[in-house]
């Protein structure tokens, strides 16, 4: 059972866990599901960021060091991370997709920030700093009608005849905020004004997209990639919604909008791991990983029943402790519902630990 107890970085169980399970010593967070056993930046990001929530600076710094070393070639500053290493097929180790992805970025620009506040670190601000400007440099771009808008990546994105392929669980608003606040870049408020009307219109009727095609001649339409689904990344726009905080101006209408999706989850006794986002037919029931993805959703849309239901679900099926994916959400939800750290209204992080223990523990 997910509980509100604030406390330090050495009783955050599920930190213990996932850092014994997932991450090796040198730094690396495996997801040993993969044939290649690879790591993506978007793991070393969120690992960053729990282990900054954990009070954790040691396996921040390996967390850091591993990534900047193997993904950046030795220097954040002068480049985006890869967003693919593992075992390539010649039997070697190494990068796998030099391409960057801008969510991952934008977790590991913040995450750097914070870090640089809070443990009084300039590197990891200056840190921070390089890479916000570079993914406003290399992974934005202006789209029609939409304004600035960040791409999933600096390449293969832009599509023929004038449409772009894009995310919107790449686009957390608190993270924009805070951005927004700390970098001075008028840039920041408008990617906040296009990510918003993407992650509305990615929910035409209330079921999040993994990914959307926009054209300025039709707009928004469901990527027949992906076949109109709403799964794995879509599961990211409820849960960032829901851990918004509540004097955002955005969240009301935010949480209106995606309502449908708590409405079919208590229908339908658990969430689907993909939904077609046109008809709202599921294709199949999701994890407890994803339930409890969806519980600060739930509780921020004040939805009683389901939000009980669904606590009753993962207490019930456990989420999965060798499922990389799984945990990254349940250390999301957990680490929020306990009050471990909470957004604020300009995007800064309050985390349980700065006033209550001794930096750096």
């Amino acid at each position: 059972m997910l509980t509100a107890n604030a406390v330090c970085s050495a009783s955050w169980p599920e930190w213990l866990h996932f850092r014994q399970m997932f991450i090796t010593p040198e730094g690396r967070v495996v997801d040993h599901s993969t044939p290649n056993k690879q790591t993506v930046s978007e793991g070393q990001a969120y690992a960053m960021f729990f282990a900054l929530a954990a009070n954790d600076r040691s396996s921040f710094d390996n967390l850091l060091r591993w990534t900047e070393n193997n993904l950046a070639g030795g220097d954040l500053t002068a480049r985006l991370p890869a967003w693919q290493w593992g075992q390539r097929t010649d039997g070697s180790w190494g990068v796998l997709d030099m391409n960057s992805a801008s969510d991952a970025d934008l977790w590991l620009a913040y995450a750097l920030g914070i870090a640089g506040e809070v443990w009084n670190d300039r590197r990891y601000i200056r840190l921070s700093h390089a890479l916000a400007q570079r993914i406003l440099n290399e992974e934005t771009e202006n789209i029609p009608n939409l304004g600035l808008t960040l791409l999933p990546a600096p390449y293969g994105f832009t599509l023929p005849n004038r449409s772009w392929k894009l995310n919107a669980s790449y686009m957390p608003i608190q993270l924009l905020r805070w951005f927004a606040q700390h970098d001075n870049d008028s840039r920041w408020n408008k990617l906040i004004q296009s990510s918003n009307r993407i992650i509305l219109s990615s929910a035409p009727r209330g079921y999040a997209a993994d990914w959307v095609v926009y054209s300025q001649e039709k707009g928004f339409q469901p990527d027949a990639v992906g076949l109109g689904e709403g799964g794995y990344n879509a599961i990211r726009v409820y849960l960032w919604a829901g851990m918004l905080s509540e004097r955002d101006a955005l969240r009301p209408a935010l949480l209106k909008t995606l309502q449908p999706m708590a409405t079919l989850t208590e229908a339908k006794t658990y969430p689907p791991e993909y939904v077609d986002v046109m008809t709202g037919e599921v294709k199949s029931a999701a994890s407890a990983g994803f339930s409890a993805a969806l519980l600060p959703f739930l509780e921020s849309s004040n939805a009683h029943s389901v939000l009980e239901q669904q606590r009753q679900r993962v207490q019930k099926y456990s989420v999965r402790t060798d499922v990389y994916y799984d945990q990254v959400l349940y250390l999301f939800s957990s680490g929020w519902q306990s009050r471990r750290f909470r957004f604020q209204e300009n995007g800064d992080v309050r985390l349980s630990w700065v006033k209550s223990c001794t930096p750096g523990g």
